[in-house]
Formats: C-alpha cells, sequence, structure tokens
C-alpha cells in the first residue's frame, strides 16, 4: 500500500459511503419494487450528498473541498457562525486584536477582492493597553500610485533592483508544495514584486513563471553546494546568472528559530527536491545551525563581496535574527574596516513563522521585529553608511499598517509569509510538519497538492497584494504623505496604560549619524559597542 493511501481512504470515506449509499438504495428499491417515504428520503438525501462530492471534487476554487468532498464544507459552515460567536462572547487574539478583524480574514478578503468595509465603527478597544494607531493629517494628499519601489543596489553593485515595499518572504520548496510555489511565483509575475526562495534552492518550480526572485543561500548552499556540503563557487555562478533571479540573499538566521539548524527526513527527500537542493535522495538532508564558509564578521562581509562578484555585480545581502547586539555591531566595525558594505539587510523578527521549531524557540529566542529593525537601522545611521545599505523587514507582517509601522521605524520594503500563504489557501491547520496539509500548501503529498489550483490561487496571491498596496497607500495619503518611506516614528502612536499614550518617537529614540564613530553614549549601543570586535563573533573586553 503507498505511503498516502490510508489518509487518501479516510479523506474520502463520507464521499464514498454516500455514493454507496445511494447506489444501495437504488438497488434495493429495483430488486422489491419498494417505494416508501424513507427510501424516498433516503435516495433523496444520498443522491444528494453525492451530487456535492462530485462538485466538490470538480470545483477550482476551495482545495479543501477537493482533498475532503462534502466534510469539508464543515469549515466553511464554522466560519460563517465563528463571528457571531465570538462577538457574543467578546473573545479576543493574545494581542488583543479581536477576531472580527483576524487578520487571516483580512488576507482572505484581499485575495478574494472581497468588501473590506463594514458598519459602528471600530471593533478594537482604543484605550486598551498596547492600542497602536497612525497619526492623520487635517489635509490629506491625494491617493497615490500604490506601485510603491524602492532601488536596492549600494556602490558596489552594477545591477540595482527595483523593489516592490511587500514582496514574499522565504519559503522554501520542500516546506511547501510545489502547486503553492508555482502560484506564489505565479502571483509575483503578474503584479510586480519579488519572492524569495528560501534556502532550499531554485527549483523548477520557482522559474516556471518567471516572477522576479531573491535566490536565498543558507548553512546548507543548496543548489550551490558541493557533495560534502561545503560552497562551490562554479555552481553559484552558473544558478546565479539566471536573469530571474535579482538579489542574493544570505541566510545568517530565521526569526522562528534563530540559532537551529534543520532537517527535512530522507523519507521526504524526493527526487524534485534533491534536485533543487543539490543532495542525495533518501538521506536526511541537514541544514547546519552555522555556516562553514566563514566565521569571522569579516569573513562573512568578504564572503558577500565575493557571492555579488560572482552574481554579476548584483545586489547581495544578508537575512539575521537579531541576538546579541555586539554580533551586529561587530559586523558594523568589519563594514569600516574592509570598506565592503551588503547592498541590504533583512530584519526577521522573533514572531515570524515555520512549519516547524521547537517551543521554546518560538516563545522565548530572539529579538522581536520592531527592536531588532530599530537596533539595526539606528547602528548603520551610526556608522553613518546608512544610505548605502537598504533594510528588508519580516515576522508577522500580513497589514497596510504592519507595513506603514516597519517602515516607520527604518525599514525600506516588507517581507510577508504567512499573509502570503494564507492567500494560497492555508488555513493554519497546524499540520506542516505532519505532510498532511488539508489544503495542499504545506505537504509533498501528490494528491494533496493537486487540490491547490494554480490559476486561481495566483490571482488571489496577486489580488492580496495589489489590494494590501493600495491600502498602504490610502494610508499615506490619510497622514498627509506621498510615499511610505516618509513614516517616521513621529507619525504612530501606542496607549501605554489607559491614561497614557506615548509617541514612537519617544519609544525608539534615534541615534545621532555617525555617533557611534565618535563615541556614543547612548546607554542602547555604548557597552556593546565597546564589545563588538571585527574578527569574532566573540564578545571582547570592556574598554
Amino acid at each position: 500500500m503507498d505511503a498516502f493511501a490510508l489518509p487518501f481512504t479516510r479523506r474520502y470515506v463520507t464521499f464514498t459511503l454516500t455514493v454507496a449509499a445511494t447506489l444501495l438504495t437504488v438497488a434495493l428499491m429495483a430488486s422489491t419494487g419498494a417505494s416508501g417515504v424513507v427510501l424516498w428520503l433516503c435516495l433523496v438525501v444520498s443522491a444528494a450528498l453525492s451530487a456535492l462530492g462530485v462538485y466538490d471534487l470538480l470545483q477550482k476554487r476551495r482545495a479543501i473541498l477537493r482533498n475532503y468532498p462534502i466534510v469539508g464544507h464543515l469549515r466553511f459552515i464554522l466560519e460563517d457562525i465563528r463571528p457571531a460567536i465570538r462577538q457574543y462572547f467578546f473573545e479576543t487574539e493574545k494581542d488583543g486584536t479581536p477576531f472580527s478583524r483576524d487578520r487571516r480574514t483580512i488576507v482572505y478578503q484581499r485575495a478574494k477582492k472581497a468588501r473590506e468595509t463594514r458598519p459602528f465603527g471600530t471593533h478594537y478597544d482604543v484605550y486598551a493597553e498596547g492600542y497602536e494607531w497612525v497619526r492623520h493629517s487635517i489635509a490629506p494628499s491625494a491617493v497615490a500610485n500604490a506601485d510603491f519601489r524602492v532601488i536596492v543596489g549600494g556602490p558596489d553593485c552594477t545591477k540595482p533592483y527595483a523593489a516592490s515595499v511587500f514582496n514574499i518572504s522565504a519559503m522554501s520548496f520542500g516546506s511547501l508544495s510545489a502547486n503553492a510555489i508555482r502560484a506564489l511565483n505565479k502571483g509575483a509575475a503578474m503584479g510586480g514584486f519579488a519572492h524569495d526562495t528560501g534556502e532550499g534552492g531554485f527549483s523548477r518550480y520557482h522559474a516556471e513563471f518567471g516572477g522576479d526572485i531573491v535566490w536565498e543561500i543558507g548553512s546548507g548552499y543548496f543548489g550551490c553546494r558541493t557533495p560534502k556540503g561545503s560552497f562551490d563557487p562554479e555552481r553559484f555562478a552558473a544558478v546565479a546568472a539566471d536573469p530571474q533571479i535579482k538579489m542574493i540573499e544570505l541566510k545568517l538566521s530565521q526569526g522562528a528559530k534563530p540559532g537551529h539548524g534543520g532537517v527535512l527526513p530522507a523519507a521526504k527527500v524526493s527526487p524534485e527536491i534533491a534536485a533543487a537542493r543539490g543532495v542525495p535522495q533518501g538521506v536526511d538532508c541537514v541544514s547546519p545551525a552555522c555556516h562553514c564558509t566563514f566565521r569571522t564578521p569579516v569573513g562573512m562581509l568578504e564572503f558577500i563581496a565575493e557571492l555579488r562578484r560572482l552574481s554579476g555585480g548584483k545586489p547581495t545581502g544578508f537575512k539575521l535574527c537579531v541576538g546579541h547586539p555586539w554580533e551586529f555591531l561587530a559586523i558594523c566595525k568589519a563594514m569600516i574596516e574592509t570598506g565592503i558594505t551588503p547592498d541590504f539587510i533583512v530584519v526577521d523578527g522573533s514572531e515570524g513563522g515555520t512549519g516547524a521549531a521547537p517551543m521554546e524557540f518560538i516563545d522565548h529566542l530572539g529579538m522581536p521585529l520592531r527592536e531588532g529593525l530599530d537596533f539595526v537601522h539606528n547602528a548603520l545611521v551610526g556608522i553613518a553608511v546608512r544610505d548605502q545599505i537598504r533594510i528588508g523587514a519580516s515576522g508577522k507582517i500580513v497589514t497596510a499598517f504592519d507595513i506603514a509601522r516597519a517602515m516607520a521605524l527604518g525599514a525600506d520594503w516588507c517581507n510577508a509569509a504567512r499573509g502570503f500563504m494564507f492567500a494560497v489557501g492555508c488555513l493554519q491547520s497546524q499540520s506542516c510538519h505532519t505532510d498532511r496539509c488539508p489544503t495542499g500548501v504545506a505537504t509533498q503529498d501528490r494528491v494533496r497538492q493537486m487540490a491547490l489550483v494554480v490559476p486561481d490561487k495566483a490571482q488571489r496571491v496577486f489580488n492580496y497584494h495589489k489590494q494590501t498596496t493600495k491600502a498602504l497607500a490610502e494610508f499615506v495619503a490619510a497622514a498627509g504623505l506621498t510615499h511610505p518611506r516618509e513614516f517616521t516614528p513621529a507619525h504612530f502612536s501606542r496607549r501605554i496604560s489607559a491614561h497614557e499614550v506615548i509617541s514612537f518617537a519617544d519609544l525608539y529614540p534615534p541615534l545621532a549619524p555617525g555617533a557611534l564613530l565618535a563615541g556614543t553614549l547612548d546607554r542602547r549601543f555604548k557597552e556593546a559597542w565597546e564589545r563588538a570586535d571585527p574578527h569574532s563573533f566573540r564578545p571582547g573586553p570592556l574598554a
């Protein structure tokens, strides 16, 4: 029996039973000549359910119905009654967000181009601690073209890239199904925004529709590795030459499990995954916790410079979740010493998601996005290189408000993973690690992923991006601005108690340009700057 045969049978058992009930009822009526009310009622009900099951299997808009005919409708029934139930009990998310404004629902509305307006004002408790808002202008601007762009490419980059301010964050083929990757990339191609490969390599599914690619290089060097697992410059150069690849991103850590490697079990290493990653089929695919190509901040920057050279001058940078402050400041000191600067840095927050990670890592490791973003932005200002380096932000970014807030704290663009996963059909069933995703998004089961119809979900990816950037443009106009890069911390407020409100400008005070070079006394940086060593990620002694 195939590995998927038993789960496959379970998924279709209701449909199978209804068809069998229909046939048995017809046979009974034909053989006995009986035609009582009960038999007719059984026939009508079973035939109607059977017809519904056939429709579910043939329709292309709802993956869960294709994988779970008939019983999948329970999900939509519960979704319809959920707002009334939650409103009745006044339940809220852990972060205080009312279920009526569930972020997943916002994505679904935008992906399906459903009406987003609603009556009776905010459902938030605006007097609750933690409530945040944008300060609007009494003289709003005209709503601008929502296709906001940022040019990525420093002084050593010969092929700068005009990136959208909203892009698809790193999600690997292997973690996501082939059809999910296809839908994401086709949507990116339709909307003219970027699609990060994740560390699993640049697969043929990423290449199928020609959407702009950010190729992420992790510690496993998948797609550009030697048989022993080290970096292969020739293989890297051959792949990086593809014109579809617009930027190169060296992954140091990810927010959901910083400082932790990963293993894709041998059973999941299919021929396609093996080809994309450059690993042997049927063998555990190991992603180490750290890189073997460099061991120091200076070595890391030299490696980035080499990746940029080998790629033909494409924008090259790195991604990290900030941990020890002195480690990032050591990289800053290495920039000063070597004169090498990355073209961009992506700051991933500890609130970022993943398919599988240790619980303690998810809950208690790494710096949250806002603190990490503010720290990195100010550190680059402090060494007077902020104008040369662009900053991306990722970590639970779903809405236009999330994007605006991140850009106010120093981001030049934002990446989203969960929002785009919702757009292709993710229900947050939390079965990513089991290979039994009910909607075919996070599975390598060929039957399950067939339920995800690429053209339909690609359109939803495009819609979600378009509607979110449109909402961002409206935010920008309401604040009296013309581009989201004009947002500053002073445009945002946060309630810190029932009677106190504070500006983000006070929550996140700026560092003066060149302050670290001049010898800062800022308590956020002073000790870490003194201990930062460009030749080691270990802290040095206090001066």
